[in-house]
């Protein structure tokens, strides 16, 4: 996955990135080939599925004149989390690891948080996914207690 972020200078014009409406706070939005949610006030971070091998950074900024683009691909590590029984075990996974409302985090809500000693981002893609995101430096301490979470939640021992 590519990511970019994207700043609004205060002489830009609010852009519409690769026909991508960029997304409110708290939020998430797609497009064509695209993502988006929203990091702070007047900037989001711009996924791109697949293309983490390309410049995409350069063609993001292509499309978002007067914005500041700094690549972010390599800073990064995404967990993909998919159910194969709805929405449960993700909300049941949040509830033990983040102090988020999950009741209200559902699909299109973007966040960032504390899990454990980490600051990660989370993504509500679908009612059965979620993508969390620290830097990269943090993924196996991330993928550990994702693990162990998830192995006790099934009544694994850990």
């Amino acid at each position: 996955m590519a990511l970019a972020s994207l700043a609004l200078r205060r002489t830009a014009d609010m852009p519409a990135p690769m026909g991508l409406e960029l997304p409110a706070p708290g939020k998430w939005s797609q497009g064509q080939g695209v993502a988006a949610f929203w990091t702070g006030p007047d900037q989001w971070m711009i996924e791109a599925e697949t293309r983490a091998a390309e410049d995409f950074a350069a063609e993001l900024a292509s499309h978002a004149p007067g914005c500041s683009i700094t690549e972010q691909t390599d800073a990064w590590t995404v967990f993909e989390i998919a159910s194969d029984r709805g929405d449960a075990p993700i909300r049941a996974l949040m509830e033990k690891l983040v102090n988020i409302d999950t009741g209200s985090f559902g699909p299109g809500s973007a966040t960032r948080t504390g899990l454990h000693h980490l600051s990660v981002f989370l993504v509500r893609r679908a009612e059965d996914r979620l993508a969390v995101m620290t830097m990269r430096s943090m993924a196996r301490d991330l993928w550990h207690v994702l693990q162990e979470t998830a192995r006790r939640l099934k009544g694994e021992p850990a």
